[in-house]
């Protein structure tokens, strides 16, 4: 008996440790940060394992919270829509590069308008925010949109509330556009928001949940969100004076005149770029990576994973409304910035 119940226990055992060494392979790869990109890495990430039997475990815990578990180094890689400055990448001896290209856009839940039926221009988006035009009925938004019937409901302003890269997106794009803005607000992963009416979500997930939840809501998202949830969005005017709409058309007219060496770790800002069809809110999301990374197999996989994003994930991309890198950036991208992280 006593055989028999020792035989069971060694086959538990080695039934556990089976599962948690197959639990353990089927995340090979970790990485933490942005919610703006993350649907796009998920689909990644699901084509990947399927090819190479790799897996990533991404956590989608926004931009401030990837820095932060990359300089713990308790990840392979930290995702970031706020770029790190040059000097904290020499600092912390890391190297950053975009890996795929986006656009945050204004949503609204306002009954019986449909994405692209109301219309704003960056001055009036930035007074929303800054809660000098509180009603939908505003005379400003009302002249911007002629013979639409816009209600006499109160706006209610749906903000990130964690460190983000896509409020940083946002908020910079308010700044390029608003005096006003620039002067009271100014720009940050985290902003103190000066409407009086306002609610935070964790995440670009919990941005769209509210605003789809609060009648009488504009947030902000990266589109995928918008798309996926089905969120109607603003149609914008832009730098050259054209209201448009987001789309992976729009935002690759705003990432065509973007010279990425201008800025120390590709970190270049691409809101109100010029061009009829740019989508005024884009940008790219970075990865970053440590120089001498103290696990040099995993971070030589996650080389391999975005290796195979840039050549093999283009559809997939556009697909979810993001624009792949061009073959030029990414071949730079393997020259000048993975060349310095040692294997």
């Amino acid at each position: 008996m006593n055989a028999k119940r020792t035989l069971l226990k060694t086959v538990a055992a080695a039934a556990l440790a089976t599962l948690a060494m197959g639990q353990a392979f089927a995340a090979d790869i970790t990485g933490a940060g942005a919610t703006f990109p993350f649907p796009i890495y998920a689909k990644w990430a699901e084509a990947y394992k399927k090819d190479t039997g790799t897996g990533l475990n991404y956590q989608s815990i926004g931009s401030s919270g990837g820095i932060r578990q990359i300089r713990a180094k308790t990840v392979a890689f930290g995702a970031s829509d706020a770029p790190v400055s040059g000097a904290d990448l020499d600092k912390d001896g890391m190297v950053q590069f975009p890996a795929v290209i986006g656009g945050t856009v204004p949503v609204y839940n306002v009954e019986g308008f449909k994405p692209g039926e109301i219309r704003m221009t960056g001055e009036v988006l930035a007074e929303v925010f800054l809660g000098k035009i509180s009603k939908w009925n505003d005379p400003k938004l009302v002249a911007l949109n002629p013979g639409k019937p816009l209600p006499d409901l109160s706006i209610t302003i749906v903000h990130r509330a964690d460190g983000s890269g896509t409020t940083f997106n946002f908020t910079d794009y308010l700044n390029e556009v608003s005096k006003d803005w620039a002067s009271t607000v100014g720009k940050g992963a985290a902003v103190k928001w000066p409407a009086a009416s306002s609610v935070g979500g964790k995440g670009n997930e919990g941005v769209a949940a509210n605003v789809s939840r609060v009648k009488g809501s504009l947030g902000y998202v990266e589109y995928a969100y918008a798309k996926k949830n089905n969120i109607p969005f603003v149609l914008l005017q832009n730098k050259d004076g054209k209201y448009v709409a987001p789309d992976d058309k729009t935002f690759m007219a705003a990432a065509a005149g973007v010279n990425w060496s201008s800025a120390p770790g590709m970190g270049v800002s691409m809101v109100n770029a010029k061009g009829a069809e740019s989508w005024p809110i884009s940008t790219a999301s970075f990865i970053l990576m440590y120089k001498e990374p103290t696990n040099k197999a995993e971070s030589a996989e996650v080389l391999k994973f975005f290796d195979w994003a840039f050549k093999s994930g283009k559809q997939m991309a556009i697909d979810l409304d993001y624009v792949p890198l061009p073959d030029s950036l990414t071949n730079e991208i393997r020259s000048k910035v993975w060349s310095q992280i040692k294997k």
